[in-house]
């Protein structure tokens, strides 16, 4: 659906069908997707432009170009990025995120977020990312779909432990807070589908980056962190340049790094 909603070529018909069905409901969900990946994009030219050359990108979904090793290895051709997802169709097009640059590396592990240590020891991270040095970890439009409100915040606190100081975290959530009937009646249709879903308000999501330090602007609207120049940023709840409003976008985003 993501992809679909992205504009990309890897999707099948049951994924247009619940992506149809999504769109009916929450007529923005092109808009919201697309703020969602420029976010990640702008956040890895970011934490890249400061030195960070490890990525750990969780939650990968299906490969749409550029991916996170592409953005990442033009500003250094040596970063090294470790993608996860749990998807068997994610795994069948892998290939797409494995086309490194000679000097970088990209892996790609098997594995559910709900299960973090068999992440951290899967020999795809070992052998491509040294957990001795910063490691940006990315968990972008993922965790609404960990509905379990500790076990969620317990799986981020694991992963972030498993870091070292000057390591990123890097995360876009979905919420209730801009559009709450909207944002229910897409919930109930990708729990039609199968998919848990759990929306959460600022202060839930604020709550993953316990024990680092924000950058700023902090944790905003997916659209309104750090928009490149020329999407502008008028005020805190009208439309930015693109046309893009709160409502449509109907997620936060920050980056933190750890002390």
């Amino acid at each position: 659906m993501y992809d679909y909603f992205l504009g990309g070529t890897t999707n099948f018909a049951p994924d247009r069908e619940a992506a149809g069905r999504a769109i009916a409901v929450f007529p923005w969900a092109r808009t919201a997707a697309r703020a969602n990946r420029a976010f990640m994009h702008r956040s890895t030219r970011l934490l890249a432009d400061r030195g960070i050359d490890q990525f750990l990108d969780v939650g990968t979904g299906i490969p749409t170009s550029p991916n996170l090793h592409e953005v990442a290895q033009r500003v250094n051709p040596r970063a090294r990025v470790v993608y996860a997802d749990n998807d068997p169709i994610v795994y069948a097009h892998a290939q797409a995120l494995l086309h490194s640059t000679a000097q970088g590396r990209t892996a790609y592990v098997q594995a559910d977020v709900r299960e973090p240590e068999a992440i951290l020891r899967s020999a795809g991270l070992r052998d491509t990312l040294d957990l001795g040095r910063p490691v940006a970890l990315s968990l972008v439009a993922l965790l609404h779909f960990v509905p379990g409100e500790d076990d969620a915040h317990a799986i981020v606190e694991r992963l972030k432990r498993a870091l070292p100081a000057g390591s990123a975290l890097v995360l876009s959530h979905g919420t209730p807070d801009f559009a709450p009937a909207e944002t229910e009646r897409v919930a109930q249709v990708y729990r039609a589908a199968g998919t848990a879903v759990r929306m959460r308000t600022w202060e839930e999501i604020a709550r993953f980056f316990d024990g680092w330090d924000l950058l700023d602007p902090g944790l905003v609207a997916t659209h309104r962190w750090r928009p490149d120049p020329g999407e502008g940023d008028p005020d805190a709840g009208g439309a930015t340049a693109d046309g893009a409003t709160d409502a449509q976008v109907s997620a936060y985003a920050a980056v933190a790094v750890k002390p």
